[in-house]
């Protein structure tokens, strides 16, 4: 039986295919986590129709709270596979599945496109899951844009690294078919004027570990851009979404998990302090602003390709929000990019 740990919105896109497709040679398991103010990737699971076990909870923002939760997660998890035959796990960087399965003497193979806070090699900004993560890893799969020398820096070798030519989200994007009457059916209960262009923002996930503080600059600058630029304003909650609906009141709060790229493509501009979602947003062709506290490999060859511009400030989100809503993005070098996963289900197979 192959493990997948699946405790983010993004490893449940990631891994959605690889797992259908490895259904139909192996059984496999898959477990999460959710609790109160982190409901997201188990909401996510149930959309995409994945069967799974909730095992424990996320930690909120406290450090200490963050180690108890993981520890007790820890054990929950060794509990539970004690009553399953477990190969290898499969993880995107999953700290709590890591070192359960490290203890236990299971293979771990484990995938991770940010290993650092930092597009150069900078390994003084390692992320704490990189840390707690690659270096137990039996195998370790990357896109094409994080150097093979960065992931050796954390103790493997060559053989042990797999390569994979596309950037992550490509991987659920290749199949995805724009449905302009879905986003309808989403935005029938809100009060959305037709008439004017849609910018949709999304919060940067500060309550990470790998996120140093809560940046105030995006919601000071919401307001002002509302009324410059007399547009729609939808919020994509990252948790709670009661404090956006009182701190924003003349922006639409989506109160239930959809599938959000339909929502992505169907705006006029998208500003996200996120990395997948970001990367989602250039990739369906709409001009993307991030306003994310660091820049990543990922990040770097988004920028460097004009889809995407990064804002430090106020008065550059303000200014180049004005300045790009509406344009039409280049994403004709994603053409260029193998997105096949046959490869990584043979990786991991073996």
């Amino acid at each position: 039986m192959i493990w997948f740990d699946l405790v983010t919105p993004k490893s449940v896109l990631f891994f959605e295919p690889i797992i259908k497709e490895i259904q139909k040679h192996k059984n496999t398991l898959i477990t999460t986590r959710g609790g109160e103010g982190y409901k997201e990737t188990v909401e996510l699971l149930k959309l995409y129709n994945l069967e799974f076990e909730n095992i424990g909870n996320f930690g909120g923002n406290c450090l200490i709270s963050k180690y108890k939760t993981s520890l007790d997660r820890q054990f929950k998890i060794i509990d539970y596979l004690a009553h399953h035959n477990i190969e290898k796990l499969v993880c995107l960087s999953s700290v709590d599945a890591c070192r359960a399965a490290f203890g236990l003497g299971i293979p771990i193979y484990n995938f991770y496109d940010i290993p650092l806070s930092d597009f150069n090699e900078n390994f003084k900004k390692a992320l704490p899951q990189a840390r707690l993560t690659i270096p137990l890893a039996a195998k370790m799969f990357k896109p094409f844009v994080v150097p093979d020398q960065v992931i050796k820096r954390f103790g493997l070798d060559d053989e042990q690294i797999f390569q994979y030519d596309f950037i992550d989200p490509l991987i659920w994007l290749k199949k995805f078919n724009y449905n302009k009457e879905y986003v309808y059916r989403i935005l029938k209960n809100y009060p959305m004027d037709y008439s004017k262009k849609t910018i949709v923002i999304r919060e940067e996930e500060y309550k990470s570990s790998y996120v140093n503080k809560k940046y105030p600059f995006l919601y000071e600058s919401l307001e002002q851009i509302q009324q410059k630029l007399n547009v729609n304003i939808i919020i994509i909650p990252r948790y709670e979404s009661s404090y956006l609906k009182d701190e924003f009141p003349f922006a639409i709060v989506l109160e239930e998990k959809v599938k959000i790229q339909h929502l992505l493509k169907f705006a006029d501009l998208f500003i996200g302090g996120g990395g997948t979602i970001n990367t989602e947003a250039c990739f369906l062709g709409t001009p993307t602003i991030s306003t994310r506290s660091f820049i990543c490999h990922y990040d770097k060859y988004q920028i460097d390709n004009n889809m995407m511009v990064w804002v430090k400030n106020k008065d550059e989100l303000i200014a180049k929000s004005k300045e790009l809503i509406g344009q039409e993005i280049n994403v004709s070098i994603l053409n260029q990019m193998d997105i096949s996963i046959k490869n990584i289900i043979k990786e991991i197979l073996e």
